[in-house]
């Protein structure tokens, strides 16, 4: 069944049943090594910068990239949950999106792959994040306490444990880099390039260890971004996390930002054959308003 058709359903057990299958997916993608999605050179790539909750856009994604005609195209996406529609109460429903983003990772386990962002560790550490004024968490959880009722605490806890499984970043062949920040300049002296190999765990997503200075980086210098180039073995960076009002924005010579969260949102594609540099990617971002 083409994913579009597949209808949402949030019952308790199904919805901790796709969050067990999404995660064990994670864990055994065939591209996956360590906590990298090592890309060969073969095949298409879409990047998502972050959705915060925003349907629309993830369904223009999905159609952009026809996964049930297209073998070789892969879809990277970040960010999915905090933002978007509210219960009747002021609730962030963006968990829902989340459940639909699994359910297409689970319909193309090798092909979609869903990066970890900082949104995504201030549930796992039980955090406060703001957006646009707001705690995230709390209001996320009140409206999963009220849709979920007596089953949430099994469901919230299924979801924490499918936020730990996701990849950290994507690594291609053609010396493309995709996660969804970098470490801040301050912080690269003290990055621990092990995190890439080994099983993260709570403690590294807590502030100022690996996981947590990877997602929540921001304001990176041109030096900062060649150093890291280096440190990565990378030419170009493709980045989301840091709000772009007009959907992208490029940072130094080898960085790109996106932002696919608002009715300006973009994402980017390119060709998992050919090499390219920031100014040749720039020429392959597509707004989301010119997908209908």
């Amino acid at each position: 069944m083409p994913y579009l058709e597949q209808k949402y359903r949030s019952m308790p057990q199904e919805s901790i049943q796709l969050c067990q299958t999404g995660a064990e997916l994670n864990r055994t993608c065939r591209y996956r090594s360590g906590n990298l999605i090592q890309l060969p050179r073969t095949g298409r790539v879409i990047v998502a910068g972050d959705l915060h909750g925003h349907i629309r856009n993830f369904e223009r994604i999905v159609k952009m990239a026809d996964l049930d005609n297209n073998a070789d195209t892969h879809v990277v996406l970040q960010e999915i949950i905090h933002g978007g529609p509210e219960d009747d109460y002021g609730g962030c429903l963006s968990y829902r999106l989340l459940l639909k983003a699994i359910r297409y990772k689970i319909s193309y386990p090798d092909q979609v792959h869903i990066l970890l962002g900082n949104h995504d560790t201030a549930v796992i550490s039980n955090s406060s994040v703001l957006k646009s004024g707001r705690e995230m968490n709390r209001a996320m959880k009140e409206a999963m306490q009220r849709h979920f009722a007596a089953n949430y605490s099994d469901v919230f806890k299924a979801m924490v444990e499918y936020l730990m499984s996701q990849p950290l970043a994507v690594r291609c062949e053609n010396r493309i880099w995709i996660s969804h920040s970098l470490p801040a300049d301050r912080e690269i002296d003290r990055f621990d390039l092990s995190i890439f190999n080994r099983p993260y765990t709570l403690d590294d997503i807590e502030r100022f260890n690996p996981v947590y200075v990877l997602t929540w980086g921001r304001r990176h210098s041109t030096a900062a971004l060649e150093r890291l180039a280096g440190m990565l073995d990378a030419d170009v960076f493709i980045l989301g996390h840091q709000p772009q009002e007009k959907g992208w924005t490029r940072v130094g010579s080898n960085t790109i930002i996106l932002a696919s969260e608002h009715s300006y949102g973009c994402v980017l594609f390119f060709n998992l054959s050919q090499s390219y540099t920031a100014d040749a990617l720039e020429r392959n971002i597509v707004p989301l308003a010119e997908i209908e």
